[in-house]
């Protein structure tokens, strides 16, 4: 005689439906995790920003959406970053690194950015500085430590590291880099 626990010809126990109360507390289990993974991938990694202004034209425009990596970013030469609110225009920036602690700034009398005496080549920038652009410091300058040198690429329509009300901007203000445009949709990719 064959055991069959109680169920004709051998067959599985029936599987108990779940009630429409346990579907949904499953479901708020499942949306809630998710929440928390999103919270902390973008409290701890990414910061979606945008763009106010044009002092990053052409690489980028007002209402640009941006996503900016933080997680143990350490500023460098180039790199588009984003400042906190506390670096003298009680607003977050969006500015290009030109030079790191104990790098050597000048601006020429024609405009071109030289760092450590060699000429910068931006293809990024909209043109050259115009003489009356050159801000406050008398050049060559030398960036302190824990400290960088920014400037916007629309250089005679930035307001950045070349005047006082911004100066040298300590590391520390220094949110992240800008990785990524969202949007606008055709303007979607990475940022140099």
């Amino acid at each position: 005689m064959s055991e069959n626990n109680g169920f004709a010809n051998g067959a599985a126990a029936p599987r108990k439906k779940n009630t429409l109360k346990q579907e949904l507390i499953e479901w708020i289990k499942a949306l809630l995790s998710a929440a928390v993974i999103v919270a902390v991938i973008f409290g701890i990694f990414l910061k979606p920003v945008q763009v106010v202004g044009s002092s990053m034209e052409p690489t980028l425009h007002e209402g640009d959406r941006l996503i900016v990596w933080k997680f143990c970013y350490e500023p460098k030469n180039g790199d588009p970053v984003i400042l906190s609110e506390d670096t003298g225009l009680n607003e977050a920036l969006v500015k290009r690194i030109i030079a790191t602690e104990g790098q050597t700034v000048d601006i020429t009398d024609d405009g071109v950015v030289v760092v450590d005496g060699e000429e910068l080549i931006e293809i990024y920038a909209s043109s050259c500085i115009d003489p009356s652009e050159r801000g406050d410091h008398d050049y060559p300058v030398t960036v302190p430590e824990n400290c960088i040198f920014v400037m916007g690429d629309n250089r005679n329509h930035s307001t950045d590291s070349r005047y006082s009300g911004i100066g040298f901007v300590d590391e520390d203000e220094v949110i992240g880099k800008v990785v990524l445009r969202i949007l606008p949709f055709e303007g979607i990719g990475l940022i140099r």
